[in-house]
């Protein structure tokens, strides 16, 4: 993770987020732009990317394998991600860091809410582990505190479901969206959408502003 420059609060502390990972270029690319590569840089959050390939031990860096049983594809196999997710929560925890949540991206996990969301960034660290080709080991799944989905649909890989995670938990810590109201007014945040907003120009096209939001009653 790049050098912090922070500049939080008092009280406000950084939280860990560490990613096991076949692309660790695609996630920090992701990472590093908008709220949160802001939120990298103003220290609200640090952010590790490791190569699960690293922990292979063949010299082709296979991380996968045909699945007992028979069937198309291929399933990523326990060893690597595990002696991964070991090694990560071991460095954590002789830096001084909290044992990670740590939490499995798959579509047999339950559903990510934003309820789900405000729990996980009360954490303060967390392991987000993505799958690829046809799953992952079932016996890695030992290690999981939590196994997330994004819903009923097929994803290339886990980790566009994680930087998802990431983006709707991070958003929730304070200090991150700068102005104080900005979590609390969002959709879902009191159990409902938010209302249709509306920017100049007054008319577009024939459509107008609604005439209550143009009154100057903020009420």
């Amino acid at each position: 993770a790049p050098s912090l420059a922070c500049s939080q609060t008092m009280g406000e502390m950084t939280m860990r987020i560490d990613i096991a990972t076949l692309f660790p270029e695609m996630c920090e690319r992701v990472l590093s732009e908008s709220i949160i590569g802001r939120a990298r840089q103003r220290g609200y959050i640090e952010l590790a990317c490791h190569q699960i390939r690293d922990y292979t031990t063949n010299r082709q860096k296979q991380v996968d394998d045909y699945p007992y049983g028979g069937g198309p594809g291929m399933v990523m196999q326990a060893q690597p991600i595990y002696d991964c997710c070991v090694d990560v929560i071991r460095q954590m925890e002789e830096a001084g860091h909290a044992r990670p949540h740590v939490v499995f991206m798959t579509a047999a996990g339950t559903p990510l809410t934003e309820e789900k969301c405000k729990q996980l960034a009360q954490k303060d660290s967390l392991l987000l582990v993505c799958g690829h080709y046809e799953g992952i080991d079932e016996r890695v799944y030992t290690l999981a505190d939590h196994v997330i989905s994004l819903g009923d649909y097929v994803l290339t890989s886990g980790e566009l479901a994680s930087m998802v995670v990431i983006d709707a938990a991070v958003r929730k810590l304070p200090g991150v969206l700068g102005a104080a109201e900005g979590p609390v007014d969002e959709s879902f945040t009191s159990g409902l959408l938010e209302y249709p907003q509306y920017t100049r120009p007054a008319d577009f096209r024939g459509m107008a502003v609604p005439e209550v939001l143009t009154s100057g009653n903020h009420a």
